[in-house]
């Protein structure tokens, strides 16, 4: 009677082993631990790579800093080689695509970084600086923020017409808020 009670509830969990088995779909783009690992390691590159960027001696702007002054308002793409700009066909002298090249383009890893601030009217602007595409299900994103100052640049109107970034308030120092985001994810 043992025996046979035995059979019947190895025979009853062995189905309930293959249905649950046939019923699961996996595939490669399923979530799983492995890929909550890799989101997490571009995560921990994204956060290394904007630290690394905004770290500064004391007195200095930030490489982070200097690449917002000196952008001219163009978006740059990687054509295999470099960053280069749609617009004017010149390439991207900076040191966000210095270390991006550096650390993560022989990777494979795909990203694009974008500059949002507050415009005049109080609304949230996105503005591109390196575009990559369109970002997987499975992307990170990483920001970080940099302050502006009216005595960072030289002349503010140059910037603001380059970039379209305004002067969020004209009476004091304060210039804007830049909040940097980079998304990172597989190709």
């Amino acid at each position: 009677m043992h025996t046979l009670e035995a059979l019947i509830v190895v025979v009853i969990i062995t189905g309930i082993i293959i249905f649950t088995v046939q019923a699961t779909s996996l595939t490669p783009l399923t979530s799983s631990t492995a890929n909550a690992h890799i989101e997490a390691q571009l995560q921990t590159i994204g956060q290394d790579i904007l630290t690394v960027l905004d770290h500064t001696s004391q007195g200095q702007n930030s490489s982070l800093k200097e690449d917002i002054l000196n952008w001219n308002g163009e978006e740059y793409t990687w054509n295999s080689t470099a960053y280069h700009s749609e617009q004017n066909n010149t390439l991207s002298a900076s040191s966000t695509a210095d270390i991006l090249q550096t650390v993560i383009v022989s990777k494979g890893i795909a990203h694009n970084v974008e500059f949002t601030y507050i415009s005049e009217s109080e609304s949230v602007v996105t503005l591109p600086y390196i575009y990559s595409g369109e970002p997987s299900d499975n992307a990170v994103t990483i920001s970080r923020r940099v302050l502006l100052s009216n005595s960072d640049m030289s002349n503010s109107s140059t910037f603001q017409s380059n970039t379209g970034i305004p002067d969020a308030d004209k009476s004091t120092d304060f210039y804007n808020l830049i909040d940097v985001k980079m998304t990172l994810w597989r190709m």
